[in-house]
């Protein structure tokens, strides 16, 4: 029986979308999540039957497994801070700041 090889090419995906996604408040978490459960559920799935796959490309999931959840970690500590200075600060006061920065950088 031919052994099945594991495609890590939408994990990585997902994660690095999830990681450019990072800059909108935190919303990357997301697309990061996504990639962590499914190369959590393929990686179930492994375990339910080792001999069925490849033993690289096991491995090669497990490392895109690290890298969503690396991400997953980024996002949700980049939302929270979101969160916390929209809380502290206020919108019209984050907005403010923002619109004087890109002034300031049209004058330049």
């Amino acid at each position: 029986m031919e052994q099945q090889k594991l495609n890590t090419t939408l994990v990585y995906v997902l994660a690095i979308f999830g990681l450019l996604c990072c800059c909108f408040g935190g919303l990357g978490f997301i697309l990061s999540g996504i990639a962590f459960y499914i190369a959590h559920s393929k990686l179930k799935s492994v375990e339910d039957a080792p001999e069925n796959f490849d033993l690289s490309s096991v491995k090669a999931m497990q490392t895109a497994k690290i890298v969503a959840m690396v991400i997953l970690i980024i996002n949700i500590l980049y939302l929270v801070m979101t969160i916390y200075r929209i809380a502290t600060v206020g919108w019209d006061e984050i907005m403010s700041q923002s619109q004087e920065i890109m002034e300031q950088m049209q004058n330049q």
